[in-house]
């Protein structure tokens, strides 16, 4: 094990390293490294063509393929890092990270499984670094406005919720197969840092797993709702002051052993909360071009109205959340006079820096990722059982009523790469 270097006292400049640099990963990397008290010292990716921005960048910094060995050559160096890789990779680079003392700002969802975000949330609180999940939209004024508007009871207390996505993450079940014949990784790609801590495969041509289809296999990505829920979910976990589910339901088109379903309708039940009108609440969620099939009173069909959204249903009327999008009020001339709250603008990596900088709180931290991660990955878990209710008791982490279940909690790592309990 390598020896583990405490980041320093909070200073004046955050010394940053870049983990995942394309895509997703290159708009992190650029946004945390344009901050004007960041000092970006080194970049690490599996794929070499993927430093192409950063190198431009930021020249000069070096580059790796495997974060471990930056870590060990440039641990003293480093106070914070992004992950924004794979999801089967972002546990085992979060801990490492944050056993090292390192800041942390992980892309969504923060975890494969609903264990690991639990042994995240503890070592973050353990460390007592500062930490941010990658749900960027958490900081837009649109998902703000909506907690104030809930909070503020302008559509009274809330009955239930349905939230829908035309994006099925990409699920294609039954499409996407392995490839038949194996096809070894270019030199560019280090395939067996991509593969990670998951069982060794073939890479099998570009595309097939790297550098996108990767989301729809389920021994590295999590699916719509593991590519979606933690942006659609947030506004309502923060509106409600949600904490963890008590049952959790899937139905779907069809799941094979290698991909996510196509189609899926996740049913969760929460405990009520001070903003609830019942003791339990309800959120449906429909993936894959699902949407609700019922029609209320002054309020459009959830098939005439944006995807995606939510539809926050109260007892004195309806607020329509699009993810990217203004909140709406329905019925609309109950609400003509009223005006959304001015919450006004925030940078979600910004923020984060400044309070790797100040010490200070901050929301979407990983003790609020957590159980928004497990949420979202045990509609993954409810998958394997269609059509049944898994009766969840997070305090133990055990689903109770369907042993067989807790087998999908987590998963068996690559030997080298796994992520140790915390205690």
């Amino acid at each position: 094990m390598a020896n583990i270097t405490k980041t320093k006292s909070p200073n004046s400049t955050l010394n940053f390293a870049g983990i995942g640099c394309n895509n997703q990963g290159w708009r992190d990397v650029k946004s945390i490294g344009t901050h004007d008290k960041v000092n970006v010292v080194a970049y690490c990716d599996v794929d070499t063509r993927n430093f192409k921005n950063v190198a431009k960048a930021w020249p000069g910094k070096p580059m790796f393929a495997d974060y471990r060995e930056m870590f060990d050559k440039m641990g003293d160096e480093i106070d914070a890092v992004n992950v924004s890789t794979p999801d089967h990779m972002h546990a085992p680079i979060t801990m490492e990270a944050l056993r090292r003392g390192k800041h942390v700002y992980c892309e969504k969802p923060l975890t494969h499984t609903v264990w690991e975000a639990r042994q995240i949330a503890k070592m973050a609180k353990k460390m007592g670094v500062t930490t941010r999940l990658g749900n960027q939209i958490h900081s837009e004024p649109q998902y703000r406005a909506t907690k104030v508007m809930i909070q503020d009871g302008v559509i009274g207390k809330v009955k239930e919720i349905h939230t829908w996505i035309v994006s099925a993450g990409h699920g294609r079940a039954g499409v996407l197969s392995a490839p038949d014949k194996p096809i070894e990784a270019p030199a560019n790609i280090s395939w067996d840092n991509w593969i990670g801590a998951a069982p060794m495969r073939p890479y099998g041509g570009d595309g097939i797993y790297h550098p996108k289809s990767w989301r729809d296999w389920q021994t590295f990505g999590s699916g719509s709702i593991g590519d979606n829920g933690c942006h659609l979910l947030d506004p309502l976990y923060t509106a409600l002051d949600l904490t963890n589910p008590i049952s959790i339901t899937n139905n779907h088109t069809g799941l094979n052993k290698e991909v996510w379903p196509a189609q899926e309708t996740i049913i969760y039940t929460f405990p009520g909360t001070q903003y609830t009108a019942q003791d339990k609440v309800r959120i449906t969620w429909y993936d894959g071009g699902r949407r609700p099939n019922f029609k209320l009173p002054g309020t459009p069909s959830a098939h005439d109205m944006i995807t995606p959204a939510s539809l926050i249903i109260g007892e004195k009327g309806n607020l329509l959340v699009p993810h990217w999008g203004t909140p709406k009020l329905y019925p609309e001339e109950d609400f003509a006079d009223y005006k959304l709250p001015d919450v006004g603008k925030r940078n979600h990596w910004h923020d984060w820096v400044d309070a790797c900088l100040s010490g200070e709180s901050i929301s979407d931290d990983f003790a609020y990722a957590g159980p928004l991660t497990e949420a979202v990955q045990l509609g993954n878990v409810a998958a394997h059982f269609p059509g049944k209710t898994l009766k969840w008791d997070a305090a133990k982490l055990k689903v109770t009523n369907i042993p067989e279940a807790n087998a999908f909690l987590t998963k068996e790592y690559r030997k080298g790469w796994e992520v140790e309990e915390v205690v």
